[in-house]
């Protein structure tokens, strides 16, 4: 099975338990721009996904790379959209204040790039395709507004959003600016629309 995306082309291969990432050309881009750019993007992709790793945050793990792909290991699983609960959101919180702390900033934070394994008991994060290094409270800020934006579809978004809280403030001792800045985040978009 192959999803097409904007930015790439992921291949399942469920027979040999491995999924391909291949980051797509851009006939809009200079072909050596386009080259540059997209040998760039795997190799932070790979290695920030390594370095989340590191720091205790399940993540597919690596088996080749090349300029313009990936090849990873298949989690089994389910998105976490679909199991979500207090406890699971809780441990993402503690999986972002560690990938916070180390300066990673996921960029696209929801709960269909989560892949929860019952059999493990284990939630892996994954699609780290615009993740960076990132030590500002601006950039974790909204990592977590996109979270719970996501968040505001279930009933009990508010329960979800406190264990969230309460798992990240568990690793990360800069918690509560992250969170005042999420605020600050907020009120922006909240003017935007009125």
């Amino acid at each position: 099975m192959v999803i097409k995306g904007a930015e790439a082309d992921v291949e399942f291969d469920e027979d040999n338990g491995i999924v391909i990432k291949k980051r797509l050309p851009k006939r809009y881009r200079i072909k050596q721009l386009d080259d540059i750019i997209r040998r760039e993007r795997t190799k932070i992709e790979a290695k920030i996904m390594a370095d989340a790793r590191k720091v205790g945050v399940p993540t597919p793990i690596i088996l080749d790379i090349t300029y313009d792909t990936i090849k990873m290991e298949l989690i089994n699983g389910v998105t976490l959209k679909e199991v979500i609960d207090e406890r699971l959101i809780e441990r993402v919180g503690e999986h972002v204040g560690k990938m916070h702390k180390r300066g990673i900033v996921h960029g696209d934070l929801t709960t269909a790039n989560m892949i929860y394994s019952s059999e493990e008991d284990v939630i892996y994060l994954i699609d780290f395709g615009l993740s960076r290094y990132d030590e500002e409270m601006e950039g974790r800020g909204v990592d977590i507004h996109v979270l719970f934006q996501m968040l505001h579809i279930y009933d009990n978004y508010d329960k979800l959003e406190e264990s969230f809280i309460k798992g990240y403030k568990k690793v990360f001792d800069k918690a509560e600016e992250v969170l005042d800045r999420v605020k600050k985040i907020e009120k922006r978009g909240r003017y935007k629309h009125e």
